[in-house]
């Protein structure tokens, strides 16, 4: 795995768009595609990577959600299972007092043995999405490195603000190492990930279980939603102005934190960017775009966990707003960008000798 460095990703694709589209939120903020100002944003984007879908994500508001976590819902229940992936589901105990948590399995089809495992968490600003969203993301990743993903359905804010999502998480995480002979899992080569909210959920959920004795193997973090403070600082050079802006990212933070961000009193690992010592992590690759609201939390918490010795590898990607790849699913850039995020993981995997039969 390379060592933590920038590592700028060629804007050279094929213009297309992924799941993420017009339909996507079933017409929701169709009225910004006729704003002047988003059009002129777009151009800031690469030209291989501009599409409709970037200028239709809308301003989350309390009223909104109900309406965008359904349209989310219907749309990622009619997305097709890719051929030669087989899907499947359970429901896990969860926390004390808690629901059980249901989780979506994804391998490749006739998977069998024991082999390395990733527990998966979906993005949505922590009060929206669900796993079937990411699924040509995880067929993709199976298609290609050969493991089980485990993605978990966790609870969202604001009904279930913080600590329900990480406990579903952690939840999900202690059923598969527990029963991972079952399950066909190589308890040593467990890894986690997520992108957007489900990124930082992961980089929480690898803080809390190494102390608790459970360190995972690797950490994927796709553009990670990592810093409530991102919401108080005023000089982002024009980053966030595309899908998840300055005004999105406060409502997520103040629905899972439960009470205004930046607040000096917000629990642990409930924004994994205020953690002070980041020593002891496991390894982890991050993937941002320049255009990305998170992009200087991400490339800080990166250098961050190289500092403090943990091996990381950093892909930025020039020109590209957050959530760039899902826009445009089936761009060179996106390709390129799995392919990064993809043979890190494999890489973390050999490095790690497997459990004895």
């Amino acid at each position: 795995m390379r060592s933590c460095g920038m590592q700028d990703v060629a804007p050279t694709a094929k213009r297309t768009s992924g799941w993420l589209s017009v339909a996507g939120f079933a017409g929701l903020g169709a009225f910004a595609a006729m704003s002047l100002g988003r059009v002129r944003k777009l151009r800031r984007v690469s030209p291989d990577l501009r599409s409709a879908g970037l200028m239709l994500m809308p301003p989350i508001a309390a009223p909104l959600i109900p309406m965008i976590r359904h349209a989310t819902r219907r749309r990622a229940a009619s997305t097709p299972v890719p051929d030669g992936v087989a899907v499947s589901y359970q429901h896990v105990r969860g926390a004390p007092g808690a629901p059980d948590v249901r989780v979506m399995t994804v391998a490749r089809a006739g998977h069998a043995g024991t082999g390395p495992a990733l527990l998966w968490l979906h993005g949505g600003g922590y009060v929206f999405g669900t796993p079937e969203m990411d699924l040509p993301l995880l067929a993709r990743i199976v298609e290609r490195a050969d493991i089980r993903i485990f993605s978990v359905d966790y609870r969202l804010a604001p009904h279930a603000p913080y600590p329900a999502a990480l406990d579903d998480a952690m939840a999900a995480l202690r059923w598969i190492v527990e029963g991972a002979a079952a399950l066909g899992v190589d308890p040593r080569r467990i890894a986690i990930g997520g992108n957007s909210a489900g990124g930082g959920l992961a980089a929480a959920l690898a803080q809390r279980a190494c102390d608790e004795g459970m360190t995972p193997a690797f950490q994927l973090l796709m553009y990670p939603m990592l810093d409530d403070r991102t919401v108080c600082r005023g000089d982002r050079q024009g980053r966030g102005e595309l899908v998840w802006t300055p005004r999105n990212n406060r409502h997520g933070w103040a629905a899972y934190l439960g009470h205004p961000p930046c607040r000096d009193d917000a629990p642990s690992y409930a924004a994994p960017a205020r953690r002070e010592q980041l020593g002891g992590l496991p390894p982890a690759w991050i993937g941002v775009g320049t255009l990305d609201l998170f992009h200087d939390e991400d490339v800080a918490y990166a250098e961050r966990l190289r500092a403090a010795g943990v091996p990381c590898a950093l892909a930025v990607v020039a020109d590209a707003p957050h959530a760039f790849d899902l826009f445009n699913f089936e761009s060179r850039i996106a390709h390129h960008f799995h392919d990064g995020m993809i043979s890190a993981l494999l890489a973390a995997y050999a490095k790690i000798t497997p459990t004895p039969p």
